[in-house]
Formats: C-alpha cells, sequence, structure tokens
C-alpha cells in the first residue's frame, strides 16, 4: 500500500524569494530518493477562483508518495527537508494511506489501485482531486467554481481545504481534510453545486487531464495559518513540529 505525505511551509515575505528558489532547485535531488514513488513541489492558495487571485506566496507544499512508511520517515531526515525548514516560520505534515483513487497526475497513477476498505464512522478522511484545465473551456470552468466554494465554506465536518497545484493557472488542485467519511460524502454528492460540476464535466470537457482520490489520515502535526489539528481517532496526539520548534521558529 502507498504511503501519502503532504507537507506545506510557511514562510514570511521576506523568504519568498528563497521558497521559490526551492522549488526550481529541489526537482533535481528528489529523482533519486529510495522508495519515493511519485513526488510533486506545490504551489498553494485559497482555491475559491482557481485563478491568479488565490496564490498564496506564503505556503508551499510537497506531495510525495511512497513504498512505506519507513522510507517516508527517512526523507523526513533528508537535505530537502532541511532547506525548507531552514526558510520556514510553520510547517503542516499530514500522513496518509489511499482509500481510492480515479484518474491520472502527470499521466500516471500515483496513488495505485487501493483495496476497498471500510474506516470507522468517525475516521478522519482526506481527498486531493487535481485536473489539467483545457484552455480553450476555462472561462466555462472558472463560471462553475463560485457556488462550489461557497458551499464549501459552509459544510459542515470541513476541517481545512487548501487550493494546491503546480502551476498558478491550469494544473490545479485541492487538499481538503475531513471529520469524517460521512461528511465528505455530503458534500460530494448531496451539495448542489458540487453534484452539477461533477454532472458538467464530461460533457463540458474541462479537463485533458483529472484525478480524485481519498486517504486515511494517519497523522497530522504542525500548524498552517489558524488551523491547529485536534486528534486522530487511534493515533498519537498532534503535536508542535519538533524541526521547526527546536530552532525556535514556529509561530505562536
Amino acid at each position: 500500500m502507498a504511503y501519502v505525505v503532504l507537507t506545506v511551509w510557511g514562510v514570511t515575505l521576506a523568504r519568498v524569494p528563497s521558497a521559490l528558489l526551492r522549488m526550481g532547485t529541489e526537482r533535481i535531488p528528489l529523482r533519486s530518493v529510495p522508495g519515493l514513488r511519485f513526488a510533486k513541489l506545490l504551489g498553494t492558495g485559497d482555491g475559491r477562483t482557481f485563478t491568479l487571485r488565490d496564490a498564496d506566496p506564503r505556503h508551499w507544499g510537497l506531495l510525495t508518495v511512497w513504498e512505506s512508511a519507513e522510507r517516508a520517515e527517512a526523507f523526513g531526515h533528508s537535505g530537502t527537508h532541511r532547506r525548507w525548514n531552514d526558510i520556514a516560520s510553520e510547517r503542516l505534515e499530514i500522513t496518509m494511506s489511499p482509500l481510492s483513487s480515479r484518474g491520472r497526475w502527470a499521466r500516471t497513477e500515483p496513488f495505485g489501485s487501493p483495496s476497498p476498505r471500510k474506516m470507522a464512522d468517525d475516521a478522519q478522511v482526506a481527498s486531493i482531486t487535481r485536473a489539467r484545465l483545457r484552455p480553450s473551456r476555462a472561462m466555462s470552468f472558472w463560471r462553475a467554481v463560485p457556488p462550489v466554494s461557497a458551499e464549501l465554506s459552509t459544510v459542515s465536518g470541513l476541517r481545512l481545504a487548501l487550493g494546491i497545484g503546480e502551476a498558478p493557472i491550469g494544473l490545479q488542485g485541492t487538499f481538503s481534510l475531513w471529520e469524517s467519511s460521512s461528511a465528505l460524502k455530503e458534500f460530494a454528492y448531496r451539495r448542489a453545486g458540487h453534484v452539477d460540476v461533477v454532472r458538467r464535466t464530461e460533457p463540458e470537457r474541462w479537463y485533458t487531464e483529472e484525478l480524485f482520490a481519498r486517504f486515511e489520515v494517519h497523522s497530522v502535526r504542525g500548524t498552517l495559518g489558524s488551523f491547529r489539528p485536534g486528534p486522530v481517532p487511534g493515533a498519537p496526539a498532534p503535536s508542535a513540529d519538533p524541526d521547526l520548534r527546536s530552532s525556535g521558529r514556529q509561530e505562536k
């Protein structure tokens, strides 16, 4: 089973140039990490419009998919993490395993084809969506986004929503963290705005590539702006990020 880690670093405005440098140079060392199946350095945003207005230059992410949790843990002590931690003022890290995955990302299936597993009703889950937007259909897509964003801002059970992407426009996605799988299903299948977008996706031909995946959440550690994680059922209590805490740079 694949082991998935999403790490998001927060930087001050003065450190934004350093973050852009990291985005440009860290791809090379990622190509030869043992056990690493898939990796993407990501920009972030609030995901309200999927345009440049959403972009957040103070937060940057790294999504990695591993052959084992041990390989992922070892990478946490790598030069890539040290260099990002050196410029970061906060960090959020979420570890997961895929429950389902449909579609492709960069012509691959990064999360494989996980076997169905039954989750406890109160188990936290996460989802990742990612799409390559067809330029000729961009305006139609952007007009469809606001109702979904409005619903997402009021839906019950959502703990965190984040826009993610390899580029500010065209290669974009979302990460969301939910209190339970039932809360995620309520939004995905019963909210009118989201249901309408799902229904229109194929006939409108918005994307040249798309992916939707759900995950069991193992741990949530660190902070992201005002987000402070609560406990993950069955997992150790969340703690402050020790790497940033030891350097005295973690936000209070």
